[in-house]
């Protein structure tokens, strides 16, 4: 199969995906040899050297960081806007957090080998995290994927290690440990990415990181003991012991506590709207979690916040009895909207009618085992995707880890990147590209303290825009 040459940056076209997508349309027809595939990602270089990759040269005039954070607000609740602009007024790390539109639009005219895979879209360091298999064993995992979408794997890299160097920078680590940090992120997806890709593709679906395969990845001891500490609280976190912390008898019948403005309670229509949203979210799941799912009974649901990107998006959570009191689960459903790298990859916008469709079909791609109850369905001409609200998720608090923990971490996350990567397609192309020397490393620890530096610099327009009364703010966030 013929492929034209990637472009070096802009908008991506479809032609620019791997041709290991023709595997949707047939079984008959052969794709190129992985040596081929190899040979291409290297040619690439020719066009965009590796180099390359270290540069961040968008001059001021040419961004409105801003301008897209607030066009990112339309649409979302606005009693919490403000909410939300607080999270990310917090700290540097908080900004970047809920501003993956502005990275998507800066990383986007940065030179591009255009090899796209699915990717994460939302790949900082905070992304990766401990939650249940359907086998209930604890695994860890890219876990946030609301801007998921075909794209060029270059842009989870850069926002991954920008991630690490702005986390590094606020824990009090020094310039060279954090590039010590970022080289060993870029290390980790480099080798993890070549590895993979010399193991057949069916392989490469079983590849994951329980807490055995973590032991060994983790050779600093503080992390270590930290990860054990984190694994510890995230197998406390299920739906039965979240009983206590979100419900209360009412009349005989339990109810979601009241938190405003965190948990308000619904308006009936709006309750009655959601009910019959999780009647047709059944209908996307696998028959046994259908028939499984079927035996609870739907008793409350309230609207919740969460996390600082989906802050004014709708987000509520669902209280589902068994036969007893405490046989329960409790479900999220998140709303849904196009993912910010959509307007620049051309070809592929059209794919996906239903946007919690997208994020489930993508998260399942780039996980190796997922929530068993995701699935989507439509709320009031809103696109939701549904999963487990206490899944033991967990995740080890970034402020609490040394400098060398922190290179170890970030090793972690970047090995994770790839083997989601690498489960799509382009991993043969990416191998070939990276090379086995540390070159991109280099580039990627040039760009990481630049744009930690451009973040910083953002930072300090949000607050500016908050005390000139531009974005409100809320008190207490």
């Amino acid at each position: 199969m013929q492929q034209q040459e990637p472009q070096s940056h802009g908008v991506l076209t479809e032609t620019d995906v791997d041709d290991n997508r023709v595997a949707y349309e047939s079984l008959r027809t052969r794709p190129d040899t992985r040596a081929e595939r190899y040979a291409l990602g290297k040619s690439l270089r020719k066009n965009v050297p590796r180099r390359a990759l270290a540069e961040w040269r968008i001059g001021a005039q040419d961004r409105d960081p801003i301008g897209l954070i607030e066009k990112n607000h339309e649409g979302r609740i606005p009693d919490l806007v403000a909410v939300r602009v607080a999270r990310m007024a917090a700290s540097p790390y908080g900004f970047l957090r809920g501003s993956a539109v502005v990275m998507a639009d800066d990383v986007a005219r940065l030179p591009s080998t255009g090899i796209t895979p699915v990717v994460c879209g939302d790949a900082h360091l905070g992304n990766v995290g401990f939650y249940a298999s359907p086998e209930r064993d604890l695994v860890m995992d890219l876990n946030d994927f609301d801007e998921s979408h075909p794209g060029a794997w270059e842009w989870d890299l850069r926002r991954l290690v920008a991630s690490t160097w702005v986390a590094g920078r606020e824990n009090g680590t020094s310039e060279k440990k954090c590039e010590e940090a970022v080289r060993a992120c870029a290390g980790a997806y480099r080798d993890e990415m070549r590895y993979l890709a010399e193991q057949p593709l069916f392989s490469r679906s079983f590849e994951r990181l329980d807490m055995d395969r973590l032991a060994h990845h983790a050779s600093d001891s503080s992390l270590d003991s930290e990860l054990k500490r984190a694994a510890k609280r995230a197998r406390k976190r299920t739906s039965d012991r979240a009983l206590p912390r979100f419900t209360a008898e009412d009349k005989g019948e339990r109810r979601i506590v009241e938190e405003p403005p965190l948990i308000p309670r619904l308006p009936d229509a709006e309750a009655e709207m959601l009910a019959e949203g999780l009647d047709d979210y059944l209908q996307t799941l696998d028959p046994h979690w259908r028939r499984m799912l079927g035996g609870y009974t739907l008793v409350d649901v309230a609207h919740k916040v969460v996390g600082v990107g989906s802050v004014g998006l709708r987000a509520y959570v669902a209280l589902l009895e068994g036969s007893s009191g405490d046989d329960v689960i409790f479900l999220q459903l998140k709303q849904a909207r196009r993912s910010v790298l959509a307007q620049y990859v051309h070809g592929e916008n059209a794919r996906h009618g239903h946007q919690g469709e997208r994020v489930v079909e993508y998260q399942q791609a780039l996980q190796t085992v997922s929530d068993p109850l995701l699935g989507w369905t439509t709320v009031d001409s809103r696109d939701f995707y549904v999963r487990q609200f206490r899944n033991m998720k967990g995740a080890v608090s970034l402020k609490k880890i040394s400098a060398s923990a922190l290179a170890n971490y970030a090793g972690l996350a970047g090995r994770l990147l790839a083997k989601g990567q690498a489960r799509t397609s382009g991993a043969s192309m990416i191998a070939g590209y990276l090379g086995a020397g540390k070159n991109v490393d280099k580039a990627m620890a040039r760009f990481a303290r630049a744009y930690a530096d451009q973040t910083e610099a953002d930072h300090e327009a949000l607050l500016a825009a908050v005390k000139s009364g531009r974005l409100p703010m809320a008190e207490g966030a």
